[in-house]
């Protein structure tokens, strides 16, 4: 049966995350009702990327199945039935045997923070009114990738049998009144990102020196990392994949 990659974008702070919950809102089940409004039948969707309640996606996909006519068109349709804070972005054939989550080769993140109230930007970013060394912050960013095993950085009860994460980038940048976290990696833990993001701001501020940074990380220990860093800053920016994977969007 033809297989079918759908990208997509969201603003996630009405959603209780990605992945289908019972009686929750979620991405997965806004896409899902659209497809079955347009196609009249459901359909099965897996994801590439979880995102958890409140986190934002400028690109996400799923995949699925159907023999039904597909085409750019329903692209529109598509976005005239979805609520207006997800959009379709392409729709592309790929192979039958392709995974929009096992095939991917890396997934990158970013994580905003800002300096002054400001009401633009409640939903898209932490408001975090506390002196910050960016020096101190990219020092740390630059230590991580030294390292391979991320469990101080997954939150418990999750169910991987690995948290060696391979990191790709790792850097703060400013922007403006506020400062930026990019990250990228072929894999990330449950709760990785945020979990970074709270404990190299501790170091910013001077309240962890690099050595008890580095400890926490060899710890292996969850409870040494500090994952208070809310979800409202954290965008999925990019899912990659071969680039002949994706090479022909429908048209």
């Amino acid at each position: 049966m033809p297989r079918y990659f759908l990208e997509l974008m969201y603003e996630g702070t009405r959603y209780s995350g990605f992945q289908v919950q019972e009686n929750q809102q979620t991405i997965q089940s806004e896409m899902g009702r659209a497809l079955e409004i347009l196609f009249r039948q459901p359909f099965f969707l897996t994801g590439s990327s979880r995102t958890d309640a409140g986190v934002h996606a400028r690109q996400n996909f799923f995949h699925f199945d159907t023999d039904l006519p597909v085409s750019a068109r329903h692209i529109y349709n598509l976005n005239a039935v979805l609520p207006q804070d997800i959009a379709v972005k392409a729709i592309y054939r790929v192979g039958d045997q392709a995974h929009c989550r096992f095939d991917a080769l890396s997934r990158r993140y970013s994580y905003h923070i800002y300096s002054k109230k400001d009401p633009f930007r409640v939903n898209r970013g932490w408001l975090y009114p506390y002196p910050l060394d960016l020096g101190l912050l990219n020092e740390a960013a630059a230590v991580l990738m030294e390292y391979q095993d991320f469990s101080s950085f997954s939150k418990r009860n999750t169910q991987v049998k690995t948290f060696i994460c391979q990191l790709m980038l790792s850097r703060w940048e400013e922007e403006q009144d506020g400062l930026v976290y990019h990250v990228q990696a072929n894999r990330f833990l449950r709760g990785m990102v945020r979990g970074l993001v709270g404990t190299m701001l501790k170091v910013g501020r001077g309240q962890t020196d690099m050595a008890t940074f580095r400890t926490i990380i060899s710890s292996l220990d969850c409870t040494k990392a500090d994952f208070t860093t809310p979800p409202q800053g954290l965008f999925l920016e990019q899912v990659e994949y071969h680039k002949e994977q994706l090479n022909a969007p429908l048209q």
